[in-house]
């Protein structure tokens, strides 16, 4: 994305071989590429090598919505169908993989409508109906416009939006929450990192309390996860799962969509466990 230049690639490469054999490999994959991030970053001087992949999959988010918000108006469940709206729309990852194209994006909303998903969807709807402050965790660039769908079937609820604190891979940052109109419908707030995914420690106070106080919390993405899947707070994750470890981990195969309820003491995933994720 920053330089064609193959000795520039093979510097980088290097560089960053040898300065990942210092880290923790028991750490949590988000956070290790946060450090990643950082030094890539730093070597290359670009602050955000995917503003412009992230700024085409808005547009093409958008360009979608009318077509899918008819999708819900004559769903007989509008909830759940913008809810696996929403979980298609995790398939914009480019952590997962070098580009992803209208027709990828297109696929993952057909196997949303028509597909069998991993679900607690009784437990969701029970737990966002009743509850009166919502906290919804946003993953990617792009899918941002899918949450869109989600959000205004949730409202006229109090809903805060929060994206990550800084860009990191194709992760949605405020300027892809306004891009997508969502400042119109709810407050947006950032939680002051840059890691993909939601490290508490990492986290700025705002988004703390924000988290501590809210009713339920709706976390997009393997990211989101990763980090937040054994924490003791009602946070339900929505993923596709896209990779072998994080597919063991769940025990379903890759490329199920899983909407899961945080479970306590269900560890956290590590690059370490290949072998064996829990």
């Amino acid at each position: 994305m920053i330089s064609s230049d193959a000795a520039v690639h093979e510097k980088i490469v290097r560089d960053v071989l040898s300065w990942t054999n210092e880290l923790n490999e028991e750490a949590t994959p988000p956070l290790l590429a946060q450090l990643i991030h950082r030094r890539l970053r730093e070597l290359t001087g670009s602050i955000d090598p995917y503003e412009h992949a992230k700024s085409i999959h808005n547009q093409l988010a958008l360009r979608l919505l009318p077509e899918l918000r008819g999708e819900i108006e004559k769903s007989s469940d509008p909830l759940m169908t913008a809810v696996r709206l929403a979980i298609a729309g995790n398939i914009i990852d480019l952590g997962a993989g070098n580009d992803v194209s209208e027709s990828d994006v297109r696929q993952s909303i057909h196997q949303a409508l028509t597909e069998p998903f991993a679900d607690e969807q009784e437990e969701f709807r029970q737990s966002v109906e009743s509850a009166s402050d919502i906290l919804y965790l946003a993953d990617n660039a792009g899918e941002i416009a899918f949450d869109r769908l989600l959000i205004e079937q949730l409202l006229p609820k109090k809903i805060t939006l929060a994206v990550r604190g800084a860009p990191i891979l194709n992760d949605a940052t405020i300027v892809d929450a306004r891009a997508v109109g969502l400042h119109e419908l709810v407050e947006i707030i950032d939680n002051g990192s840059d890691a993909p995914g939601t490290i508490l420690e990492d986290c700025n106070s705002r988004f703390i309390d924000r988290f501590l106080e809210a009713d339920v919390i709706i976390a997009k993405g393997q990211g989101n996860y990763e980090t937040l899947s054994d924490t003791p707070y009602e946070v339900y994750c929505l993923f596709k799962a896209k990779c072998p470890v994080v597919a063991a981990h769940v025990g379903l195969p890759v490329g199920t969509q899983v909407l899961m309820r945080s479970r306590p003491g269900f560890s956290q995933l590590k690059y370490g466990r290949r072998g064996d994720a829990k």
